[in-house]
């Protein structure tokens, strides 16, 4: 497993905020595989632009800090992704304080992943975690008071637990964990949306693919429905 002691914080710098355009040069449209000859999707550059719009809105927004559950906004701020069938479950979830380093709660097998494979993000701060998946563990279990109550000595940690929070979606009963354990929830999910809306030079590559994909499945049924 990787050494949780010797992780250094990334240091974003202004430019990681930069779309990287090139406007004196055609829209790029790489291949669908990483090679070694060239650069196509820069993930690390992706990562760092994702994490520094998310800082920056943050910044602006006058929040202290954003607690994520909505899967698109935690692999925004993470880069971390363990498959599509989590996409409505509530289950995962991820805080970004200030300006530290995000933390990501997740399964206990997918937050040791996480550990060893993604060395963008700090393993203290790949944590187990799972708060009741839409009611298959009830409240009274008492998980999300737990987590609620975790979350805020981490909100005292970073010094902004007297600020509004951002919370983008969340179980209703979780909603009031949060509440009761002190925090003054408000919208975070606009915050996101915000920091999202600009893609860069990263990012529109891979939602080409994305649908070309999609092109080509109704293609195909397009073709299958000639008649004869």
């Amino acid at each position: 497993m990787t050494d949780k002691s010797v992780f250094s914080p990334r240091i974003l710098r202004p430019e990681d905020a930069n779309q990287n355009w090139q406007w004196d040069r055609a829209l790029a449209s790489p291949g669908f595989k990483q090679v070694d000859f060239e650069t196509r999707v820069d993930f690390q550059r992706l990562r760092k632009y994702r994490l520094s719009r998310a800082k920056n809105a943050l910044k602006n927004s006058g929040l202290g800090a954003l607690i994520l559950f909505d899967v698109n906004n935690i692999r925004y701020i993470t880069g971390t992704k363990i498959g599509e069938w989590e996409r409505d479950k509530l289950c995962r979830f991820a805080l970004l304080a200030g300006d530290e380093e995000p933390f990501v709660w997740d399964f206990g097998s997918a937050a040791v992943h996480h550990q060893l494979n993604c060395d963008w993000l700090d393993p203290n701060r790949c944590l187990a975690g799972m708060t009741g998946m839409r009611g298959t563990v009830p409240p009274s279990v008492g998980l999300m008071k737990s987590h609620a109550e975790e979350i805020m000595s981490y909100l005292k940690q970073a010094g902004v637990a007297d600020m509004p929070i951002g919370l983008d979606i969340a179980e209703t009963a979780m909603f009031f964990e949060l509440q009761n354990a002190g925090m003054n929830i408000v919208d975070g999910q606009q915050v996101m949306l915000d920091a999202r809306e600009i893609k860069n030079i990263d990012e529109i590559p891979l939602l080409n693919q994305a649908a070309t994909m999609v092109d080509g499945v109704y293609h195909m049924i397009y073709e299958e429905l000639k008649p004869g």
